[in-house]
Parts: C-alpha cells; sequence; structure tokens
C-alpha cells in the first residue's frame, strides 16, 4: 500500500494508470484524499461540501467492478470535487448564494455527466464566489478560501476552491469555468495549471444563455498532462449544445511530447495599455528564458485591443442580466454588492449598446488573430497582481492607477476571451515572499493540444509546479 500523503500528490495520470494495473485500489486512493480533506480543508476552505460516505462506498464499487474484469474508463477511481456554480445529482450546490444555500440538483450538469461515465468518483463540491463573480473566493454561506501559500491571502476566483483543492493534494483533477479569468487567476494564485478552452470544446448544458462564447468550463491540474487528462473526458461533440466542436474528448489524451525548436511567440508584459505590478511583469518575463532554450524565437509584441474594457463591460452586464435576473427581483436583499451592481447594469443595456459591443468584439477578434497568424503562441501575465490580502475583496489600484470597477484588475485575462482564444496558466515563478505567479499562453483558435504540449515542455524546463504549497 502506498503512503496517503504520496497518493495525494501523485499526478493524475500516474495514478489512474496505477488504479488500473491495481497496484493501488480506488478505496485507499478516495480514504487517502478524505483523510486529506479532514487535516487541510479546516484551513484553507476549499472543499464546500463533502460526500464522504457516498465517495466510499462508490469506491468499494469501482473495486468490485475492476475485480470483475470491468473495463475502467480514463478516470476510474480518480476522486474530483466539482465547483460549486456546476449541477450535481443529489449534492448541495449553492452556487456561492444564500438563495441557494439547501438547493440539492436531480440532475447532473453535461460535463458531470462524462465526468462519471469515464470513472469518476465525485466526493463533494469546491468554493466558488456568489455565482462566480469577481477573481476572489469568498461568499455568504461557506465563507473565504485561503491561498495555502499564505493564508492570509487570496486565492483568486472564482475558481478558487478548486485551484486550492490541487494545490493542498485534495483532489487529483478539478473542473471549473472561465468567463474573465477564472481558470487561469487561481491557477496562477495557487501554482497550478488551469485551461481555458475554446468555446465550444466543453458542451454546457443545462444553461439559461445558450450560444453564448464568453463563458467556458475547463479542466485545472497540478501539471499539463493531467489537465489534459481531464479534458480528455470532458470534450467532445453534444447535440443538447449547439456550439459543441466536433473533435472527440480521447485526442487530449494523447502523449505531450513536441518539439518546440523554431516556433515565433510574442511576450507583452501589458497588451501594451494595463499596469501591472513590477514584480509580476519582471517573473513572467523571466519566463521567456526557458522557452528561449527550447529553440522558440520570442519576440515582444502585443496585439491591438483597444476598445476591451467598454466591450466586456457591456457583454459580461447584459450575460449577468440574462441569467440572473429573476433572482434580483425575488432576492435582491440576499445578494453582494457587485453582483447586484453588474446584474443592473445588464438590465440597462439597450439593443444598440449590446449591438455595437457585439460589432466592436467582432472588430477586435479579427485584429487579434491577424496578429496571430505570425505568432503562433501569444506569452504574457495571467493577473496584473500578486495574491492579495484576503479581506481586501477586489484590487482598488495598480502602479497608483485606480481600478473603476471590480473586474478592472483582470484585464490581460478578458482580452484573452474577448478574442476568443485559448489559453493556459502555468506556473512560472514566485515573489520574494512565496507568492506564486502564473504565465498566462494564448495559442491559436482551437489549438487546445498545442497550449497543453507547451505547457507541458515548459514545466518539464522549469519545475516550478513542483514546489508544494507549506501546509
Amino acid at each position: 500500500m502506498s503512503h496517503p500523503s504520496d497518493l495525494c500528490f501523485t499526478p493524475a495520470v500516474d495514478l489512474a494508470r496505477m488504479i488500473r494495473a491495481r497496484r493501488v485500489s480506488v478505496t485507499e486512493v478516495v480514504i487517502a484524499h478524505l483523510a486529506r480533506i479532514e487535516q487541510i480543508n479546516p484551513q484553507v476552505n476549499a472543499i464546500c461540501t463533502l460526500v464522504a460516505d457516498h465517495a466510499r462506498d462508490e469506491a468499494c464499487a469501482a473495486d468490485r467492478a475492476l475485480a470483475s474484469g470491468v473495463e475502467p474508463g480514463p478516470l476510474f477511481g480518480l476522486p474530483i470535487a466539482i465547483k460549486d456554480l456546476v449541477l450535481t445529482k443529489g449534492i448541495r450546490t449553492t452556487f456561492g448564494s444564500r438563495i441557494y444555500r439547501d438547493f440539492v440538483p436531480d440532475r447532473d450538469a453535461l460535463h458531470v455527466e462524462r465526468l462519471r461515465a469515464a470513472g469518476a468518483i465525485v466526493i463533494g463540491k469546491t468554493n466558488t464566489p456568489e455565482f462566480g463573480a469577481g477573481s476572489q473566493t469568498f461568499n455568504d454561506v461557506f465563507g473565504e478560501t485561503r491561498n495555502p501559500y499564505d493564508l492570509s491571502r487570496t486565492c483568486g476566483g472564482s475558481s478558487g476552491g478548486a485551484a486550492v483543492a490541487l494545490a493542498c493534494g485534495l483532489t487529483p483533477l478539478a473542473d471549473g469555468s472561465d468567463l474573465g479569468g477564472s481558470l487561469r487567476n487561481p491557477p496562477s494564485f495557487c501554482n497550478v495549471v488551469g485551461l481555458r478552452p475554446s468555446a465550444g470544446r466543453v458542451p454546457d448544458w443545462p444553461t439559461k444563455v445558450p450560444n453564448q462564447t464568453l463563458s467556458v468550463l475547463g479542466p485545472l491540474g497540478r501539471t499539463a498532462g493531467d489537465a489534459a487528462l481531464l479534458l480528455s473526458a470532458m470534450a467532445g461533440p453534444d447535440s443538447r449544445d449547439p456550439l459543441s466542436l466536433a473533435d472527440p474528448g480521447p485526442i487530449f489524451a494523447r502523449p505531450l511530447d513536441r518539439d518546440f525548436k523554431g516556433i515565433r511567440m510574442a511576450w507583452t508584459p501589458d497588451l501594451g495599455r494595463y499596469p501591472v505590478e513590477p514584480i509580476v511583469a519582471s517573473t513572467c518575463g523571466a519566463a521567456c528564458g526557458p522557452f528561449i532554450d527550447l529553440g522558440c524565437h520570442v519576440e515582444e509584441a502585443h496585439p491591438d485591443v483597444s476598445g476591451a474594457d467598454d466591450i466586456f463591460q457591456v457583454l459580461r452586464a447584459w450575460l449577468f442580466g440574462a441569467q440572473h435576473r429573476a433572482d434580483l427581483l425575488r432576492h435582491r436583499d440576499l445578494m453582494k454588492d457587485t453582483v447586484v451592481w453588474n446584474i443592473e447594469e445588464g438590465l440597462k443595456q439597450d439593443a444598440e449598446t449590446v449591438a455595437r459591443a457585439t460589432r466592436e468584439r467582432a472588430a477586435l477578434c479579427q485584429r487579434v488573430a491577424a496578429f496571430m497568424e505570425r505568432y503562433e503562441f501569444l506569452l504574457l501575465p495571467v493577473s496584473q497582481v500578486a495574491p492579495f490580502p484576503i479581506e481586501q475583496r477586489w484590487v482598488r489600484e495598480i502602479n497608483g492607477i485606480p481600478m473603476r470597477t471590480y473586474i478592472d484588475w483582470m484585464a490581460t485575462c478578458y482580452c484573452i476571451t474577448l478574442a476568443g482564444l485559448p489559453a493556459v496558466s502555468v506556473p512560472c515563478g514566485f515573489t520574494p515572499d512565496g507568492l506564486p505567479i502564473g504565465l498566462q499562453i494564448v495559442g491559436r483558435p482551437q489549438r487546445d493540444f498545442d497550449l497543453l504540449q507547451l505547457a507541458h515542455a515548459f514545466e518539464q524546463a522549469t519545475m516550478v509546479g513542483s514546489r508544494r504549497a507549506p501546509l
């Protein structure tokens, strides 16, 4: 039997292989992670709802099935906690809101169906800000999720519980969602990997707003290989989502090794327009060195993203209004102020305002696409700041420049959202006081696998992601 702490930090790819070879039982794996949760979660508050008895029962059933000769799926026996914005049948799903604090769905979201079918064992839910609003994970139902590298700091958001669970060894895999950076900012703050895939890569159902491309679902892992493994089970077409891409999920389970000699990529510390803390800019800039060592040609350049701030504010607000109007009308008093503001801003939008923002987004996408014809990848910081004190609900200023709203400080992420490009956050370094900093790698349209390959090459060259939190 493997030592429980070793199991909790074994890469998911290796853990799945060990289970299939019956070198370790599913029960051992699940019990080890439940013990780790009992030990560590009270300090960080990453897992907000736990179904330990159900997970143990499923683990025993999985061991019996494997002994009887059942062909295991790609995630067979791996524990996973689902972001608390996502429906899970029979498991409380609060959306981080007091409105839904006792809501128990009678069905799974589409990608949760797929994870279960692939053999994953759902052990609970990961914490998130109310309705996923804001890159700081706190809510009035479960409280704050803390950064495991410094418990006085934020873990980011909105997939904050997911990133912390991975960093602490509470789960080997975690899912998330991303509108303006939620699959990128928490991994950056917690020294793990998060992929914002192309829109439609992971089908989204049920949804109140079909056919939108701002928000996507995606994987997190401690390595690029683990994120790819999870994506292989999440991705693939489904008729319930008309935007779903045709590529089958298993293509992401291929080996990630690739020769990157001669590849041209661009580096920008700030997209030519945004304030970035000096330590973040310098740490991400230093990360260009390993790419040069890999044989890549790195040039300082950036696409034209002018107008992105107003475009994103309009389209994000419209989406919040479409999704949460009924909640606001019935339960305004139970919602946090930033959510109320964002919904009300959305309800103010007239047709011409939304149409103009849509046209301007199309022009931005065309400019960025032209830029990406010259460069296969774009490198830039994930977040404009390092992890900040947890009591600070959002960043008010950067380098003396005030932020107008609670989402302005994530511009280096939301510009990529608007451009419709896949992006991955990979660990690239630490501040002098030990806080993680992530590098954002942006790829060409629908070239998600290429991104995972480059992230894998970078992490193998640097090994930054192997530095564990001091819990």
